[in-house]
């Protein structure tokens, strides 16, 4: 015998004797069963049935039948390896002698539903719901499942990290419009923020914070709006009482997104909610929710484009409300909220509260209730849900083997290929999506079952990062790329310095980037990698750098005899206004300084000094390019070269 855990003994404890002991016995076959096992906490795996079964009763407000079948269906769980053969084990056989058929067809659906997978789904909801209604007749095992998610998204952080994501986002997509179809409400809501807190964990811990520091004037806020209404209310005998409601952290996000507004600019963050007292009689309802609207807006301006009413004409799915926004005198904007006891109670429990109100659990009001739960789940009436929720930045992806995989929208084959492995991407030359050859190129959609195919000799190239979008696929490939771009310009480094050794040449940093820039490259790298794969012909380099020197290099002075003495060298005006020739900024020489020219590659040639602090850097490395020059004679004035030639013209005569 196991002891019964405290949390069974609470539920139990309403129950009939017979309910209470069909319950002891399938929690002992479970904990029996489910001894050996533990959870990702290494905590007892009997946790998740009790958590289970805690949720379908005090929450959803299943009774002893549901509690039962769970613990009988968590017992047969492990039994074999393919789900599909669960209904078919000795121990499920066991089960139908010792308990009734209808909690047998609960079992069996909960172990079919467990043999669908997530490929099956294509992570659609409706695809989704179909099967749940196609594997199961009972409305019940629907929502035990949807109770089996809830406790494993309250435990999420017990599942591995790299597995949280995803199984946040299947949630999302699957179950959380199922719980909205259903009307669970407040399931629906803890789904959403759950999934919130895993897939964007800074924004919800900003909003949090943010939500936290503006709860402090929620109380005096409600207790000023109230004061000018109370008397008003009292006079017209209307009793009531209030509830404040904060908005959750993933409603706020999606109104930020899709209104495209501020936090500040959020006005519905806290609504007060009016709860009005009366007899379960649909006319008195609407009469006194617009007496109260009236009483509200006669003292408080209201914003008429953000009136709701849902009392008139209730939502499809059964909410009834009225809303509003009102303005108070200090500015701030108050959402209100109007309903009665029992519009409050449906709203907040959902479809459940049609036979849980007051806490009447007749057989006939739950037999009533689960028929709507199944002409929901058979019409596949979706409410407005679908269009309400953002569009996700996610899509959850299967490996063959059923492994999911988490990647941003819009994400390709090879995305997927490197999410899976960095080597794997590298070498991916396309795939199979859903059994069909695609392309490395070809976009992926949530539940698509991808296969990747892979060949040695494939190799990335700088148009793959055109079309990949996750940050891990571009990082590698930029990384790749770059190693194979030093590889191949190492080998041109080798190719070119051994042919200079050879020729006898060098090649100087000024000139390399002169030939970079004539061949169109943004980086030498590139250069030496083209010159490498034989692109460039490096005999083309060898001219480039002769021509250089030749065009450089001085002419020789014994190459004319014919020249005069004073004009071996060129000859430099005084104010260096010829424009072959520039003055040095290092130096900035001046008439009658020793200096020397040099040829530069784009100014021409450039006068230094002798005492420059460059000339002898510049006289070791670049001697071919050294230009020995002169200063020419001042010209003289006008009159003495008159009178030279006056002279000169006289001892002709003579």
């Amino acid at each position: 015998m196991h002891m019964i855990p405290k949390v069974l003994e609470n539920i139990i404890s309403s129950y009939s004797e017979s309910e209470r002991r069909m319950v002891v016995s399938a929690f002992e076959c479970a904990a029996l069963e489910l001894a050996t096992r533990t959870r990702g906490n290494n905590h007892p795996f009997i946790e998740h049935p009790l958590g289970v079964v805690s949720i379908i009763s005090q929450e959803i407000g299943l009774m002893a039948d549901c509690v039962t079948a769970v613990l009988l269906h968590e017992a047969n769980r492990f039994q074999c390896e393919n789900s599909a053969e669960l209904n078919h084990t000795a121990l499920f056989n066991s089960f139908k002698s010792k308990y009734p058929s209808d909690i047998i067809d609960i079992v069996t659906g909960l172990n079919n539903i467990a043999s669908i997978s997530m490929q099956q789904t294509n992570l659609d909801p409706e695809k989704y719901r179909k099967l749940i209604v196609s594997y199961s007749t009972d409305p019940r095992v629907v929502l035990i499942k949807i109770a089996d998610r809830l406790e494993i998204m309250r435990n999420l952080k017990i599942i591995p990290a790299a597995k949280q994501g995803a199984k946040a986002l299947e949630t999302m997509l699957l179950y959380t419009p199922l719980a909205h179809q259903l009307g669970l409400y407040l399931i629906k809501s803890e789904f959403e923020d759950i999934y919130f807190r895993y897939s964007e964990p800074d924004i919800y811990k900003s909003l949090k914070a943010k939500v936290k520091a503006a709860e402090k004037d929620k109380l005096p806020l409600t207790e000023r709006f109230l004061v000018p209404l109370k008397d008003k209310l009292d006079e017209a005998g209307i009793r009531y009482h209030l509830k404040t409601r904060t908005k959750s952290p993933y409603s706020i996000w999606n109104k930020i997104k899709s209104k495209g507004v501020t936090f500040e600019e959020v006005y519905d963050l806290f609504a007060v909610r009016f709860i009005i007292e009366c007899e379960d009689n649909h006319e008195k309802e609407v009469e006194l929710c617009w007496k109260v609207y009236s009483i509200v807006t006669e003292e408080y301006a209201p914003d008429t484009s953000r009136l709701r009413d849902w009392i008139s004409k209730p939502r499809e799915n059964g909410y009834e409300s009225l809303h509003t926004t009102v303005q108070t005198a200090d500015g701030s904007f108050v959402e209100v909220q109007i309903r009665t006891q029992r519009m409050d109670f449906e709203a907040e429990q959902g479809h459940a509260a049609h036979w849980a109100y007051k806490g009447v659990k007749s057989r006939e009001t739950l037999s009533a209730w689960l028929n709507g739960v199944r002409s929901i789940l058979e019409s596949g009436h979706s409410d407005i849900y679908s269009h309400e929720r953002p569009v996700l930045e996610e899509i959850l992806v299967f490996t063959p083997t059923g492994e999911l995989r988490q990647l941003k929208r819009g994400a390709t084959v090879l995305d997927f290929a490197f999410n899976i492995h960095s080597n794997l991407g590298l070498k991916c030359s396309g795939g199979r999506i859903n059994g069909h050859i695609a392309s490395i190129r070809d976009i992926l959609n949530s539940g698509d079952v991808v296969d990747i195919f892979s060949n040695k000799n494939q190799k990335p190239s700088a148009d793959w990062l055109n079309f990949v979008v996750t940050s891990k696929a571009r990082s590698k490939i930029k990384q790749k790329l770059k190693e194979d771009e030093n590889k191949r310009a190492a080998v041109g480094k080798d190719i070119l310095s051994r042919r200079l050794k050879n020729w006898k040449l060098e090649l100087p940093d000024d000139l390399l980037a002169e030939i970079v820039k004539k061949y169109r490259y943004d980086s030498i790298n590139e250069f030496f990698g083209s010159l490498g794969e034989g692109k460039i012909n490096v005999l083309d380099i060898k001219d480039l750098i002769v021509e250089n020197k030749t065009s450089a290099a001085p002419e020789d002075s014994n190459s004319d005899k014919a020249r005069r003495p004073d004009q071996a060298r060129p000859q430099l005006d005084a104010q260096l206004k010829n424009f072959e020739y520039k003055a040095a900024k290092c130096c900035n020489p001046a008439y009658g300084d020793e200096v020397f020219g040099f040829l530069s590659i784009k100014e021409g040639i450039k006068i230094h000094r002798t005492d420059c602090p460059n000339a002898r850097r510049l006289r070791e490395r670049y001697p071919y390019r050294i230009l020995e020059v002169q200063w020419r004679e001042p010209v003289k004035p006008k009159k003495e070269n008159a009178e030279k030639a006056d002279t000169n013209k006289g001892r002709k005569g003579k």
